[in-house]
C-alpha cells in the first residue's frame, strides 16, 4: 500500500468513527436543518432513498418514525425512491417466511399512508438485478475488518456469540451502500444510529472515484456523496414497554381493525400512580402511552397528561385507543380497498421495479465505463 494509500484509509477510518461523535453528531443536525430550507427553497435538487425490510407489518413505530416524514418530503416536491428490501430478509434469517405476502403488504400501507406512486418509485431489490451487480465492484474498495466493524454487523456478531455469520449479514453495510447510490441519491432520512452505514456509503463512492479516475482531471465522479437528513426520531415503544417489534406482540399495526387495537392497548402496561404526569425517565410506559396520545392528536404530552390527570391507567388508554383508531381510521379504510386488489398492488410494485431497473442499469453503465469493462 503507498503512503497515500495509508493515509486515505486512515482517514476513511477516522470518518466511519467519527460519525457518531458528538461534534458530527451536531454538525450534521445543523447541515439537516439547512438540507429543510434548500428543499423549501428548491426540492428538485434532491433524491432520496428510504425503505423498510419485509418482515413483518408496519406499525406506529413506523408511522411516527419515518412513514410521515416520508410523505411530508414527498409532498415537498423531493423526489422519492423506496425501496422494499426483499433480499435483507435473508441476511440474519434461514428462509424468507410469506415473503410476497409481506411485500404486498407493505406496499398497501405506503399507498394506504399516502405514498402516491405516480411521484415516487417503489421497488423491490430482487427485481433489479443491476442494482445488486453493484456489490461487486462495491465489495473490493471495502476491507473485511472494516465490515467487522459496523455497528450493525458488530451486534450481529455479539448477540450470537461470534457464531459464524453469513456472507450476507457480513456485507449488508455494502448492500446498503448500494442501495443508496444506484440511483445517485444525495439525500437519506436517517436517525443518528444509521449514521455509519450512511458515512460507508460515502467512503464506497469516494474509493470508487478515486480507484477508477473519476475524483480528477476534470473527470465528472460517478456518484455523489450522499447527505443525511437526521431526524429526531419519535421513539413509540410497545404496549409492554420494550421496543415496538413486528416479533414481540406488542406493536399496534398499521392495519389492525380497531376492536384489536383496543384490546392490545387494554393491555398496556402502565403503574400504580392514578395521576398521570409525562415523564418519559421515572415513569416510561405511563408516559409512552400518553406521548402516542399526544402524536395522533396533535398536541403535546403535557397537555395530554394534564387533561387526564388523575382518571389513571383506564382513562389513559381510553384516550389513547380513541385518538389511536380515529387517526388511523381513513388509513385503514384505504388500506383494506387497497389490499382487496393485489393486482393493483403488483401493477404498482412492477412500475416501480421498471423505473428502478432503468436508473440501475445507467448508472452500472457508467461504472463499467469508469472501469474500462465495456465489450
Amino acid at each position: 500500500m503507498t503512503t497515500e494509500q495509508t493515509s486515505s484509509a486512515l482517514a476513511d477510518d477516522a470518518d466511519l468513527a467519527e460519525s457518531t461523535n458528538d461534534t458530527s453528531l451536531e454538525r450534521t443536525r445543523r447541515r439537516s436543518e439547512e438540507i429543510e430550507r434548500e428543499i423549501a427553497a428548491d426540492p428538485s435538487r434532491f433524491r432520496i432513498l428510504t425503505g423498510d425490510r419485509p418482515t413483518g407489518n408496519l406499525h406506529l413505530g413506523h408511522y411516527f418514525g419515518s412513514l410521515l416524514n416520508r410523505v411530508r418530503l414527498q409532498q415537498a416536491g423531493v423526489e422519492t425512491m423506496v425501496l422494499v428490501a426483499d433480499y435483507q430478509v435473508i441476511t440474519d434469517r434461514d428462509g424468507v417466511g410469506p415473503v410476497r405476502e409481506r411485500v404486498l403488504s407493505l406496499v398497501a400501507d405506503y399507498l394506504a399512508l399516502g405514498i402516491d406512486a405516480e411521484r415516487s418509485t417503489i421497488f423491490t431489490h430482487s427485481a433489479v438485478p443491476a442494482l445488486n451487480q453493484l456489490m461487486l465492484p462495491f465489495l473490493s474498495v471495502v476491507t473485511d475488518a472494516e465490515l467487522r466493524r459496523n455497528p450493525t454487523v458488530k451486534s450481529e456478531l455479539e448477540a450470537t456469540g461470534d457464531r459464524p455469520m453469513s456472507g450476507l449479514m457480513l456485507t449488508y453495510p455494502v448492500h446498503q451502500a448500494a442501495d443508496i447510490l444506484f440511483c445517485k441519491a444525495n439525500l437519506v432520512p436517517v436517525g443518528k444510529d444509521q449514521l455509519p452505514h450512511l458515512e460507508q456509503a460515502r467512503v464506497i463512492a469516494r474509493r470508487f472515484d478515486e480507484r477508477y479516475g473519476r475524483a480528477g482531471d476534470g473527470l465528472q465522479p460517478v456518484f455523489p456523496r450522499p447527505e443525511a437528513l437526521l431526524s429526531e426520531a419519535t421513539n413509540v415503544l410497545g404496549t409492554d414497554g420494550q421496543k415496538m417489534s413486528k416479533s414481540r406482540g406488542n406493536a399496534i399495526e398499521l392495519g389492525m381493525d380497531a376492536d384489536t387495537t383496543a384490546k392490545l392497548l387494554k393491555r398496556a402496561v402502565t403503574d400504580a400512580d392514578r395521576h398521570i404526569t409525562y415523564d418519559p425517565t421515572l415513569r416510561p410506559e405511563v408516559s409512552n402511552l400518553v406521548l402516542i396520545t399526544a402524536l395522533a392528536t396533535g398536541r403535546t404530552p403535557e397537555v395530554v397528561a394534564e387533561e387526564i390527570g388523575d382518571g389513571g391507567g383506564a382513562a389513559l388508554k381510553k384516550a389513547a385507543t380513541e385518538a389511536v383508531n380515529e387517526m388511523l381510521a381513513p388509513v385503514r379504510a384505504r388500506r383494506t380497498e387497497l389490499a382487496a386488489d393485489p393486482g393493483h398492488l403488483l401493477r404498482v410494485l412492477r412500475q416501480g421495479n421498471e423505473r428502478a431497473t432503468a436508473i440501475a442499469e445507467a448508472t452500472l453503465g457508467e461504472v463499467r465505463e469508469a472501469m474500462q469493462m465495456v465489450y
